[in-house]
């Protein structure tokens, strides 16, 4: 059976960054158009016959996660985190995401669920590419060990790249291979 990852709506950081600066948008929401992207994969999604929602905790896969599965148990997974490079990959403490999210659980994430490390220019950890790609390795083989089938993952570009190749663009949708 099928594992479907999914990449995110459009985000705030996705709608500015264009390779330049860093516009320093920590924890990246969905814009109106990453919304309305998540609305129609939804649409899509429906006959994949999805039985368990896997998600990352940044505030963009939650939002997506949400719109697209809006009465499915969302279970948070860490390891499902972006690569972390930019602002927008710096997540909040559970206790944040909790007040937002009220329905989806957070306690057994650590208050810094993501990379913490040697800081760039602009002060945000910058993951090691052999610290994500190990990360990578790890995530694919829990994926997989996941009995609930058809599984979706709802993450991030880089995530989705690292495990097959592909880079989707905004809720695209693409099958990981067994």
């Amino acid at each position: 059976m099928s594992i479907h990852l999914i990449r995110h709506g459009q985000s705030a950081f996705n709608a500015v960054f264009f390779g330049g600066a860093d516009p320093m948008i920590f924890d990246a929401p969905l814009t109106q158009l990453g919304a309305s992207q998540a609305q129609e994969a939804r649409h899509k999604v429906v006959e994949l016959g999805i039985r368990e929602v896997v998600c990352s905790p940044l505030t963009r896969a939650l939002q997506t996660a949400r719109l697209i599965f809006p009465t499915e148990d969302i279970h948070v997974v860490a390891e499902t985190r972006e690569h972390l490079g930019h602002s927008c990959d710096v997540g909040r403490a559970p206790a944040e995401l909790q007040a937002v999210f009220p329905d989806i659980p957070f306690a057994h994430l650590p208050d810094i669920w993501w990379h913490q490390g040697e800081l760039n220019a602009v002060g945000v950890p910058v993951e090691p590419a052999d610290v994500f790609e190990a990360r990578m390795v790890l995530l694919a083989s829990a994926l997989r060990a996941r009995d609930a089938r058809p599984l979706a993952v709802v993450c991030h570009g880089h995530v989705i790249e690292a495990l097959t190749g592909t880079h989707p663009d905004n809720c695209g949708i693409v099958e990981l291979r067994d």
